[in-house]
């Protein structure tokens, strides 16, 4: 049953650090998930409750810069709301397309989503590249909480 339990924890944790880059899936969630499924097996020893508390709170810091940098990004280049959910749905049919597709993706959809509205190709370019920034920036982002989140787990699960 341990070996269970390691097992899928640890493919939250894996599933979880695709998700940072990969919109489909809820990263640092995933990953908390993961580290809380051990501390409770563990009796919260040797990842305390304060440890939780503190992943838990770099999960929510996570999620709400993930939201906040797509609009802020978008917004700052003169961008509407459109352009953010153009750039959402082109991330994830840049899925199919492997590493060019997730690159192009959310600026594509973000500039088809501009020209949709009646925007100019200059407007919408620029729309697009800051809504892509915006992507980029929050991913970024994501990565370095979901590093941290680890690296926090790990010391307190190995050196403790």
């Amino acid at each position: 049953m341990e070996i269970l339990l390691w097992l899928v924890a640890l493919a939250l944790i894996a599933a979880g650090l695709a998700g940072t880059v990969l919109p489909a899936l809820p990263g640092t969630p995933l990953i908390f998930a993961g580290m809380f499924a051990i501390a409770v097996y563990g009796g919260f020893t040797p990842v305390g409750r304060w440890t939780l508390a503190v992943l838990g709170m770099l999960t929510l810091l996570s999620l709400a810069i993930d939201w906040l940098a797509s609009g802020f990004g978008a917004r700052r280049a003169g961008a509407s709301p459109r352009a953010f959910w153009g750039a959402t749905i082109g991330a994830l049919a840049g899925l199919f397309f492997g590493l060019p597709g997730i690159v192009l993706g959310p600026f594509l959809g973000a500039l088809a989503a501009e020209i949709g509205a009646g925007r100019t190709l200059g407007d919408a370019g620029r729309a697009g590249l800051g809504a892509w920034l915006g992507l980029a920036l929050g991913s970024a982002a994501k990565i370095a909480i979901a590093f941290t989140m680890i690296g926090i787990f790990a010391w307190r699960y190995l050196v403790a």
